[in-house]
């Protein structure tokens, strides 16, 4: 396996989930809204940031967020040209430029496998 390659080992399922945030995320066109109204509106669905950029407007929440953002966009016909899932590190952890190499080794083996969907961690971008 990967991690026994790279002096590693697997967990279980689930048994570092406790590290992270369950997040959910949506992109939608800007088309000429009001960023801090669009925002005030979705406080009531429980969002926790809303930012543009050069590619529309984000939209940042917990997981369990997700329906009713998606139908408050949904309801008000606001195109959503993307939404996802993600799990942020609750903290993390700053390697030497050797560790972050071996980390950086095994996580391209693990992201190039073609059964893997995602791949998280809790090291600090270098």
């Amino acid at each position: 396996s990967y991690f026994n390659k790279c002096d590693g080992s697997l967990g279980t399922s689930g048994s570092v989930s406790f590290m992270f945030d369950h997040t959910c995320n949506f992109r939608i066109a800007v088309e000429g809204r009001d960023l801090e109204e669009l925002e005030l509106e979705l406080i009531d669905c429980g969002i926790d940031e809303v930012f543009e950029d050069e590619d529309g407007i984000l939209i940042y929440a917990p997981f369990e967020s997700f329906g009713a953002i998606q139908g408050f966009l949904e309801e008000r016909n606001i195109e959503i040209l993307s939404s996802g899932f993600e799990r942020i590190p609750q903290v993390t952890k700053k390697l030497t430029e050797e560790q972050a190499a071996d980390v950086d080794k095994l996580l391209e083996k693990i992201e190039e496998d073609d059964d893997v969907q995602n791949v998280y961690h809790t090291m600090e971008e270098h």
